[in-house]
């Protein structure tokens, strides 16, 4: 109404229905503007939950950069053994003039005899030796001398049946891992866990040593029974597989430790 005049200068005529659709209405237009505001805008950060998702986030990212950090030192580690290698640096601890040692002593008592029995065998071959012309002579391989592949204790056994192809040795700090025949090196793997592992091949047999630190030893690289190869890892024990003609065996049944 004009004041003045009283005159009509407009007019509405409010029902239930039109009340309805003008709130409902009302009610849809602030809540865009409420949910707009809220995502499109830093007033989004003091939402409840909404600090738990940036603090997960922030853990997940923190580790993910250790993991790079890790594998990033694992590989300047890993380059750093290659340089010393190429370059000639590596040398053995003084643990190897005492293996030597204690395996030169070792293989002189295994290749001695007493007189007695010298001579227990002289008198066998006389007494046999009608015998022995009844069989077939063969050729008979000469018996192999396996030298322990480390000092310490077995902490795993060998167990086919369980898919434990190896035993795993419990050494000193800082053993020294031997050949346990002369042989040739043929490949090493430098594993995930900042370790290596060393192949060999002997003839028939192939011997596996994991659980390295430090290797002194190239692909092609001749080795000789009891040469130290490797550095046992400090945290881990020496893990052992021996292999003859593909098939895996129990290196207790062939080496005494």
């Amino acid at each position: 109404m004009n004041e003045d005049t009283f005159t009509e200068i407009w007019h509405t005529r409010l029902s239930r229905m039109s009340v309805f659709v003008i709130l409902t209405l009302l009610f849809i237009v602030t809540l865009g503007l409420y949910s707009a505001l809220i995502f499109y805008t830093p007033i989004r950060t003091v939402l409840p939950g909404y600090s738990e998702s940036i603090r997960q986030r922030l853990i997940d990212e923190s580790e993910r950069v250790d993991s790079l950090g890790t594998v990033l030192e694992l590989q300047t580690q890993y380059l750093s053994v290659i340089r010393d290698v190429v370059a000639g640096e590596v040398k053995s601890d003084t643990v190897q003039s005492l293996d030597s040692m204690q395996i030169m002593m070792r293989e002189k008592l295994l290749e001695a005899k007493s007189e007695a029995t010298a001579d227990f065998m002289a008198q066998y071959e006389v007494k046999e030796r009608d015998n022995l012309q009844l069989f077939d002579v063969q050729q008979v391989e000469p018996a192999i001398t396996f030298f322990r592949p480390a000092h310490g204790s077995i902490v795993t056994h060998y167990a086919s049946e369980n898919n434990q192809l190896g035993i795993e040795i419990q050494t000193p700090q800082n053993e020294n891992a031997v050949a346990v025949l002369p042989g040739t090196v043929v490949h090493i793997v430098y594993e995930l866990n900042d370790t290596y592992t060393v192949f060999i091949h002997h003839k028939t047999y192939l011997s596996v040593y994991g659980n390295l630190s430090k290797t002194f030893k190239r692909v092609g690289d001749a080795v000789k029974a009891g040469e130290s190869i490797a550095v046992v890892a400090e945290t881990q024990p020496l893990y052992f597989e021996l292999w003859q003609s593909g098939a895996s065996i129990n290196p207790e049944d062939v080496i005494v430790f």
